[in-house]
């Protein structure tokens, strides 16, 4: 008997629709000094040059539908406004609980800004129009245009949300698949992006998960040296895989024992029976009790 198919929840409505700006709820303001940023000033730009290419998202209002909640785009909802205009094309997200409502500032990331200039190429603005836009190098255009070109899409989607310089993917372009998606995942959990760190990870890596063989010797490295980075590099990654197994029951279990802790030391009778009888004990407990209250 065949299971039941599960559907998949749609995530926008099916066309993006015309909205009044004065409709649109805003949970904050933009300030002065963000509207002096560079990263506005290039937002500005693009509208006028190319339009708005990347469309604000809204969410319906839960007892007025013909109202909505801005949840990403504050700073073109703002350029709009700025410039008079009455009406915004937006998308209409139907589900607003995994938005923040843009409580924070965040910069656009380096793969989303990839996807934006091709979208902008594909329909028909020249990489000059765009550089000018964007108030950038034609040829930082170009290397962000083939930002992901030989580069897995897993390792993308790992870092699909994350500032990532230019210079860190032409690294991963050195790394067979498989190693692209490892030291797409070691970065994530050391949260760590730089140019140096990508060097690095291509320097602990083996020769046949190299896309070319090493033309020349790391500077400053020994065969027998790299040959230890590429071992020990293996070794971690396999300790980091067994950790992350662990991780799950490993946290669960440290829930439960801080729940415990705190359960005793809210006992007055077990508190002064440790400070009798266990006086070296007492002070660990209350530690793990203060780091979880900081965390």
């Amino acid at each position: 008997m065949t299971a039941p198919r599960s559907k998949v929840r749609m995530a926008f409505e099916r066309a993006s629709i015309r909205i009044p700006i004065s409709e649109i709820g805003l949970l904050r303001d933009v300030s002065p000094a963000i509207r002096k940023s560079k990263k506005y000033g290039q937002i500005a730009a693009t509208i006028t040059e190319v339009g708005l290419i990347e469309p604000p998202v809204v969410a319906r209002d839960g007892r007025n539908p013909n109202r909505y909640h801005l949840l990403d785009g504050y700073l073109r909802i703002d350029i709009l406004k700025e410039r008079g205009q009455q009406e915004a094309v937006c998308l209409v997200a139907l589900d607003d609980e995994g938005f923040t409502y843009n409580k924070k500032i965040s910069r656009l990331a380096t793969i989303q800004e990839h996807r934006m200039i091709l979208k902008a190429i594909k329909k028909g603005v020249s990489e000059e129009r765009l550089a000018r836009a964007l108030n950038v190098n034609i040829n930082s255009i170009r290397h962000k245009r083939t930002l992901v070109e030989g580069i897995c899409p897993e390792a993308v989607d790992l870092l699909k949300d994350r500032h990532v310089p230019i210079a860190t993917f032409a690294e991963l372009k050195r790394l067979k698949p498989i190693r692209q998606i490892e030291a797409a995942m070691a970065m994530n959990a050391m949260s760590k992006y730089s140019v140096s760190y990508a060097k690095s990870i291509v320097a602990a890596t083996r020769k046949d998960l190299l896309v070319q063989p090493r033309q020349k010797q790391v500077r400053g490295l020994a065969e027998a040296q790299i040959a230890t980075m590429e071992h020990e590099s293996a070794t971690l990654d396999r300790e980091f895989k067994i950790i992350e197994k662990d991780y799950g029951q490993d946290h669960l279990i440290l829930i439960l024992a801080v729940g415990y802790i705190r359960a005793l030391l809210s006992n007055a009778r077990v508190v002064r029976y440790l400070a009798q009888y266990h006086p070296v004990v007492l002070p660990e407990f209350q530690k793990v009790e203060a780091f979880q209250a900081a965390a």
